[in-house]
């Protein structure tokens, strides 16, 4: 769904979920900002028992001037858009519309009208909503406090961007031409003396685990922040390597992971305890999540009680560390009697030069799905982008070995488009324009089986981030050499590879 399918619709009612957080106020801002200026009859609403209590909520409400509205009825508009929440959930107040949208980036419960867009990727609404207005061809930027308002959402709603795994989400925080005094301001008002004995209560009810070292700490309902410092705090005691701190709240369950141990990384953490019944991630310390609670009861039977979401926490986490296997290269052998031989397929992959498009030794960011890589570039490097959308760099040589270049056009099939961002002043370029299309070498095989179980695999060119493999991915070898292994995901090596004949 475009917001432009919307402009049918004359009487508007953007309406955030009860007792809104900033995330909720940003992004009905935004949708808001879209419709006024469309000269539409626009509202910016919500409902609920409560009333903004919250210091930061009400200076950003002043100082950015939202025109939000606390509202126990409404007369029924031509169209009711839901924003940060979905229609129908307990969170949102019922509220009667000729016509529904929903815009959010929950996991999605139950059935969604027509019209909505969700992306349940994303750290924050505010990074959909940004998105949205752009394919319109509205700057976030041309309006300080609406940037500043997307911005402050964003940043509330990852824990101070520790919780940003998208790259959308990355663009916002570096894009955003934000207020800088008033962010500090919002900032500097964040926690009330009620949320320090919230996270003082909490770090006193804690759950240890010796057997793996981890925490589990239930904190009552406060903004996602406070379960931040509380995780941060805690993972400062000597016998905590890995915590989860979580808030039941009325519509979900949110938590923050922490992890000070290279052989688990929060975000993965978080993606794991989320899987099926929510979303998770972050960074490789700082990571966070949410899970709905009608999957939680449905995929788990269990409730979002105290006690029935301790006991899950601390069940799903035994599970993980249980099941978990590492692997280092430098020691591990492959046994490649248990491992087939594959070739690759005849697949067009993309490619580019990468001093075609900055000088040698500039110092870049690629910025793709799977993360930021940070480093200079090199006469001879190239930039490859896989058939999934992936991004990997490599030498001239091991190009010119391993793959064909082609005469045609690369056509690029992926979710984000990769980009170049310039370090020395945070420009960006997109690969897409630049990349030619080439397919692998005749000769190229592997060696490789199927995975029961998850795998980590750290390999010896980085020996501080591992390769995650989980259940159906495949462990592969290259080049017959039983140390040189690696990870490839189950669907994209059955689109890649197939058995030698």
């Amino acid at each position: 769904m475009r917001l432009s399918d919307l402009l049918e619709y004359e009487s508007i009612v953007v309406q955030c979920h009860d007792n809104p957080d900033a995330d909720a106020i940003a992004s009905g801002y935004g949708v808001y900002m879209y419709f006024r200026k469309k000269r539409k009859n626009v509202r910016l609403v919500y409902g609920g028992q409560f009333v903004i209590q919250k210091s930061n909520l009400g200076l950003m409400i002043r100082e950015l001037e939202i025109p939000i509205e606390h509202v126990a009825r409404i007369d029924p508009p031509e169209l009711l858009i839901t924003v940060d929440c979905q229609y129908g959930e307990g969170n949102v107040t019922h509220f009667d519309a000729k016509a529904i949208a929903v815009i959010d980036h929950h996991q999605v419960g139950g059935a969604l009208p027509r019209l909505s867009e969700v992306r349940s990727g994303l750290g924050a609404c505010s990074t959909l909503v940004r998105e949205l207005l752009a394919q319109e061809g509205m700057d976030m930027n041309d309006d300080i406090n609406l940037a500043t308002a997307l911005y402050y959402g964003l940043m509330m709603d990852t824990d101070r961007f520790s919780e940003i795994s998208h790259p959308l989400d990355k663009d916002l925080r570096d894009d955003a031409a934000y207020d800088r005094n008033k962010i500090a301001m919002l900032r500097n008002a964040n926690i009330s003396l009620e949320e320090l004995e919230i996270a003082g209560e909490a770090l006193c009810g804690y759950e240890y685990e010796e057997k793996h070292r981890y925490a589990v700490i239930p904190a009552r309902p406060c903004d996602p922040n406070i379960l931040g410092i509380i995780a941060d705090m805690m993972l400062e005691v000597d016998a905590v390597d890995y915590c989860v701190v979580y808030s039941i709240l009325p519509f979900g369950i949110k938590l923050s992971v922490r992890s000070c141990k290279k052989e688990t990384r929060a975000n993965e953490l978080a993606d794991y305890l989320t899987e099926n019944i929510g979303s998770g991630g972050g960074h490789v310390e700082k990571a966070g999540g949410f899970i709905r609670h009608e999957l939680l009861l449905r995929e788990y039977g269990a409730d979002c009680t105290k006690e029935q979401c301790g006991a899950f926490f601390k069940t799903r986490l035994n599970q993980y560390f249980d099941e978990s296997e590492v692997i280092d290269s430098e020691v591990y052998t492959a046994d490649m009697t248990q491992m087939q031989t594959y070739r690759r397929k005849d697949l067009r992959l993309g490619y580019v030069k990468a001093s075609q498009i900055y000088r040698t030794g500039t110092q870049v960011m690629i910025r793709t799905l799977e993360g930021d890589v940070d480093l200079p570039i090199t006469d001879d490097m190239y930039i490859m982008i896989g058939v999934s959308g992936e991004v990997y760099t490599m030498e001239k040589e091991e190009f010119e070995r391993n793959h064909k270049a082609l005469d045609e056009p690369y056509v690029f099939a992926g979710e984000y488009q990769p980009t170049l961002r310039r370090s020395s002043d945070g420009s960006n370029i997109s690969l897409i324009p630049y990349a030619k299309a080439c397919v692998a070498a005749d000769n190229v095989e592997i060696r490789a089986k199927q995975l029961t179980h998850r795998v980590k695999v750290f390999s010896r060119s980085d020996r501080e981030r591992y390769m995650l493999g989980k259940r159906g991915d495949y462990l592969a070898v290259r080049g017959g050499n039983p140390h040189d292994v690696y990870v490839i995901a189950g669907d994209m090596f059955e689109r890649i590879y197939g058995k030698k004949d």
